[in-house]
């Protein structure tokens, strides 16, 4: 029987130039988190949490338009934004 993991695209930015993208830890984070492992989820991709919340308000937005939703999805946008950049950082030059 095959598993989710079977089925992940390989990072062809690692692949070719031997460092992680931005995306890096997406898939993978997705995975732990159907697994029920919310906290290696979240040490794989930080912006997980953040980025399940934008898509479901996004969907939200999309089905039926709530007062504030635009300033939300901004707010959100920039933070995930901050995040993947800050993650991005951090594993190519600190760690």
């Amino acid at each position: 029987m095959s598993s989710l993991d079977d089925y992940m695209l390989p990072c062809l930015n690692k692949k070719f130039f031997g460092f992680e993208c931005m995306g890096c830890g997406l898939q993978r984070s997705f995975s732990l988190i159907i697994h029920g492992e919310f906290v290696a989820a979240f040490y794989m991709y930080p912006a997980i949490y953040t980025l399940i919340l934008l898509f479901v308000i996004v969907t939200i937005n999309t089905i039926k338009n709530f007062k504030h939703a635009y300033r939300i999805i901004l707010i959100l946008a920039i933070l995930n934004g901050v995040i993947i950049i800050a993650n991005f950082i951090i594993k190519t030059f600190v760690i």
